[in-house]
């Protein structure tokens, strides 16, 4: 009797206690996923000459989203990235910073993508002292000097010249080493910061410059300037220039039959696969900055799962196929605020400031660390060599054979041909030639 009594009494309490937990955990539940979101705000190139890039850097940040979030999220909270088409437009940026933070309420801030699109919005962040990190901007805080801004951008801490370095590195390490040099830039601000950082590795190098003129960014004929620059004899040319430019350079120099010893060095738009397919055999020769490849040298950690999702998913988002260029970096800039958010439990931009300075994240560009003035504490530019180029098809930019990786020493996947002429193939680029449009609107860095 006793015993039946006692089991009876265990099951009352142990009913009781069910029936009071049940609903406590339910709530809990539903607490956790009732938690206001991080709101992580910015604007983006979703049109305009930028939306091509912006886009892509756009698919590989929402990857980040998704997967913070399924593993938890930040300090127990989902995240949730708000952002708006700043139109490719600069005067459109400093009013979306203000909605972002006056309205939207935003936790934190990241930058936009592009030099030009950065610096407006840096008034408004350092008014109100939030932590910054923009994306792919050349040398933004040369004149804010802002502590809190950090760029995530391999330029390292001497921004201008690293962009054309190891194009005059490649070209200085033949046994025919150049004499002369041709600058040519856009008149617009990440082009003249590029010829800034060229003239200093011209003098470095002990290179007469021959022709340092910029060109209108309406320009559309290109042949002209191309018949400038060859009077003038120039061993190399260095080449600062965005999408249409760069298309239009490369048609020209293919057109008229320019061969200088090296040509390339800081031309935006040739890292985007639809020019690549486009302008196919005619880039053979052409020496040109890039940030990431997938070469052996450059496996970091997560980067290949990364472009794997990203890959899967571009075709239908219409983004570039590949994505080697944006994505990496668009992913890339969300770690790092997510480490810095984990290592300092908290969304406080000025613990968040200090903990970027003083910290090396681990990231699917690798290793970031960062020095003066925001920028990375060491350099790692890329110059990438185009070689064997053959016809217009997107398979073979995935191949690494045609774009070998020549500079810095620590990363090469190859050896340049030099002079410039003897990894043309003419005839196949001839073929070509009037076949292929010019790309516009195309895809920019800057």
């Amino acid at each position: 009797m006793h015993q039946r009594h006692l089991k009876r009494t265990v099951r009352g309490i142990a009913a009781a206690v069910l029936a009071a937990t049940v609903p406590m955990l339910i709530a809990t539940g539903a607490s956790a996923q009732s938690k206001e979101p991080i709101k992580i705000g910015y604007s983006m190139a979703l049109t305009g000459g930028l939306a091509p890039n912006g886009k892509s850097a756009l698919l590989a940040q929402k990857i980040w989203e998704e997967d913070i979030n399924a593993k938890g999220g930040l300090l127990g909270r989902p995240v949730k990235l708000v952002y708006y088409d700043d139109k490719s437009s600069p005067a459109e940026v400093p009013s979306i910073y203000t909605k972002l933070l006056d309205i939207d309420k935003v936790d934190l801030v990241i930058g936009p993508y592009a030099t030009a699109q950065i610096a407006p919005a840096m008034p408004i962040v350092m008014q109100r002292k939030r932590t910054f990190i923009s994306l792919l901007g050349l040398a933004v805080n040369s004149e804010f000097n802002y502590p809190n801004y950090f760029a995530m951008i391999p330029s390292g801490p001497d921004a201008k010249p690293a962009f054309t370095k190891g194009f005059f590195d490649m070209a200085m390490g033949q046994s025919q080493k150049p004499q002369t040099v041709a600058i040519v830039a856009a008149d617009q601000e990440f082009s003249r910061n590029a010829a800034d950082g060229a003239r200093d590795n011209a003098k470095s190098a002990n290179l007469k410059v021959v022709y340092d003129k910029t060109y209108p960014p309406s320009t559309n004929d290109f042949a002209p300037i191309v018949r400038a620059i060859a009077a003038t004899n120039p061993d190399i040319v260095v080449v600062c220039s965005y999408p249409p430019d760069s298309v239009g350079m490369v048609r020209a120099v293919n057109e008229i039959g320019f061969k200088p010893k090296a040509i390339g060095g800081a031309m935006v738009g040739l890292q985007a696969t639809a020019i690549k397919t486009q302008l196919g055999p005619l880039l053979n020769g052409w020496t040109n900055y890039d940030f990431w490849l997938p070469v052996p040298k450059m496996d970091f950690p997560g980067v290949a799962d990364l472009i794997k999702k990203y890959q899967a998913k571009a075709a239908g988002e219409g983004v570039d196929p590949l994505g080697y260029y944006m994505a990496p970096w668009g992913y890339a800039q969300l770690e790092v605020l997510q480490q810095a958010v984990e290592g300092t439990k908290s969304l406080d931009d000025a613990k968040l400031g200090d903990y970027l300075r003083a910290n090396t994240f681990k990231t699917v560009v690798g290793d970031v660390k960062f020095g003066a003035k925001g920028e990375w504490a060491q350099s790692r530019v890329l110059q990438v060599q185009f070689q064997n180029v053959k016809g217009n098809d997107v398979a073979q930019f995935k191949d690494m054979a045609t774009q070998i990786v020549v500079s810095p020493a620590g990363y090469e996947s190859g050896t340049a041909i030099y002079p410039y002429e003897k990894a043309k193939l003419m005839d196949g680029a001839r073929s070509c030639l009037r076949a292929i449009p010019i790309v516009s609107p195309a895809p920019s860095c800057r």
